[in-house]
């Protein structure tokens, strides 16, 4: 099942730096990002393969889980959290505002035959 990871974020002065270095299980292989959301969900498919690491790094937005076992909805809309998401779970993403940045890695390539897009019963 999807899960939260914190992510190191140093806070001074000057700001927050947040620094993604050991935390994700896998070699990032591809970098994607979704913004200026119209209000239409996205995701909406579960992977043979891929993890991903999934950060909203402005704004808010949910990711709803299903894994199969169990449905879970998170809230994303802190930058120094990273939702992990296993091939298994079936996703979508909703609820963008207005300014969220929606910054996924992931641990493949784009491959079209990697997605599944029938959600469990």
């Amino acid at each position: 099942m999807a899960r939260i990871i914190p992510i190191k974020t140093i806070m001074d002065d000057r700001g927050a730096l947040t620094v993604i270095q050991d935390e994700l299980p896998f070699e990032i292989k591809r970098t994607f990002y979704i913004y200026n959301a119209d209000g239409s969900k996205r995701g909406g498919h579960r992977h043979h393969k891929t993890i991903q690491a999934a950060i909203c790094v402005s704004g808010k937005c949910k990711i709803f889980i299903n894994n199969g076992k169990e449905k879970k909805v998170y809230n994303l809309d802190n930058p120094d959290v990273c939702l992990l998401l296993e091939p298994e779970d079936y996703h979508t993403m909703y609820d963008f505002d207005n300014n969220a940045t929606l910054l996924v890695f992931a641990s493949e390539k784009y491959d079209p035959k990697d997605y599944i897009h029938e959600e469990y019963d």
